[in-house]
């Protein structure tokens, strides 16, 4: 059964950086694609960055040029560096496996929060 633990998420002022890594077991991990995805208040879940197993990226417009997705299949993590933060980055940031380049798959994590805000 897939598990899916984030971390690093937290509170950092407007401008600020972060990184989220997302620990994965239960899951043949260098041949699933990885993703990220947030869910702001009152909107969908949506794609923030995702990464395939031959590393192929993909990132939603409000993120290009601030926000790196990576993988390390040795230790079985996802990274999500964010810098250039702002405040309507803001929410819980959940890691997702199992999906393609435009398409959750169905291994979710519990999420970790971020705020944005001076």
């Amino acid at each position: 059964q897939v598990q899916l633990v984030e971390s690093g998420g937290g509170l950092v002022q407007p401008g600020g950086s972060l990184r989220l890594s997302c620990a994965a077991s239960g899951i043949f991990f260098s041949i699933y694609t990885m993703g990220w995805y947030r869910q702001p208040p009152g909107k969908q879940r949506e794609l923030v960055a995702v990464i395939s197993h031959n590393e192929v990226t993909n990132y939603a417009d409000s993120v290009k040029g601030r926000f790196t997705i990576s993988r390390d299949n040795v230790k079985n993590t996802v990274y999500l560096q964010m810098n250039s933060l702002k405040p309507e980055d803001s929410t819980i940031y959940y890691c997702n496996s199992g999906g393609n380049l435009h398409v959750a798959g169905s291994g979710w994590g519990q999420g970790t929060q971020v705020t944005v805000s001076s």
